[in-house]
């Protein structure tokens, strides 16, 4: 009997709940797509081989013995959890279930992909996404880890070309921001000698907005600002911003952010005599990966919103 009740086959579980639901075989017949006289033996067999009844027939309906009880018990469970399976299964096909793991530069997070996440979201809310907003080299390290799907990011000077497909995403500008009441906030445009003694907070060595910078100040023939406090933490600069006079080095999409509403931050930008262009970032895909129909469904969003510039 233990080996018997094993072996059922999804129907036969979905008849038993069906006839335990409803109290009627021509009803649990319809809901398993089945004529009722094969509902009627495949009940009847089943009971053969498990040597009791599983329910009562009476006039007014199928009433479950404490035997069927049982089984219609354990058999709902199963039959849920089946339909459960298919329900995800097909919601993974169709890219609107399982899970997507991306990450992106500040800029490429705000001005792309996290618009994009929520046009996702929006059309497959079951989608589990991670988010990861970081530095390039630490992002191009998880994407060949296989830590992402795709990224966001520089590629700098390596030929990552065999490796990744790369779409090119945007260029952006970097953008020195102050508090409202520092004393160059509304001096009109300033060039970077002027603000050589100041103090400076800008990302560590290596990045690209440093090395922006570090060119900008190159071209003008003067050196790096001594005084800096080093973090790429939005958070951290704020805080910084707030409490003292320092110069922040930021993105367009940062300051946007930050000065637009609903934040309406108390912040202002210098205008600086020339601009400073950062590298452009790209999307980073692996070549050699398969990725989810959901990374793919989240991929073509990306695509979109770079499309639309």
């Amino acid at each position: 009997m233990a080996l018997y009740l094993r072996s059922l086959r999804p129907v036969q579980l979905r008849l038993i709940t069906a006839i335990a639901r409803h109290g009627k075989l021509r009803f649990a017949a319809d809901v398993c797509g089945m004529s009722t006289p094969a509902a009627s033996r495949m009940l009847a067999d089943m009971e053969t081989h498990l040597g009791t009844d599983l329910f009562e027939r009476k006039p007014k309906g199928m009433v479950p013995t404490p035997a069927g009880a049982v089984l219609a018990k354990h058999a709902a469970k199963l039959v849920h959890d089946v339909d459960q399976m298919a329900e995800e299964f097909a919601a993974h096909l169709g890219g609107k279930g399982g899970s997507v793991r991306v990450g992106a530069v500040t800029g490429g997070a705000l001005a792309i992909l996290i618009p994009a996440v929520l046009d996702l979201k929006r059309v497959a809310p079951k989608v589990d996404v991670s988010l990861d907003v970081s530095s390039s080299s630490q992002l191009m390290l998880g994407l060949e880890r296989g830590d992402y799907d795709f990224t966001l990011s520089r590629v700098g000077s390596h030929d990552y070309s065999r490796d990744f497909d790369i779409i090119p995403a945007k260029t952006e500008s970097i953008l020195l921001m102050v508090r409202r009441g520092h004393p160059l906030a509304d001096a009109g445009p300033v060039a970077l000698s002027e603000l050589q003694d100041a103090l400076w907070t800008m990302q560590d060595r290596g990045a690209p907005i440093r090395h922006a910078l570090e060119i900008a100040f190159h071209e003008e023939g003067i050196d790096l600002p001594e005084t800096m406090i080093k973090t790429a933490s939005v958070v951290a600069i704020m805080a910084l911003l707030r409490d003292s006079d320092i110069i922040a080095v930021v993105t367009q999409e940062v300051a946007d952010l930050l000065l637009s509403p609903p934040y309406s931050a108390d912040l202002a930008l210098l205008e600086t005599v020339r601009p400073i262009a950062i590298e452009p970032y790209y999307v980073l895909c692996p070549k050699d990966r398969l990725i989810s129909p959901a990374a793919t469904r989240l991929l073509d969003l990306v695509k979109d919103r770079i499309d639309r510039g």
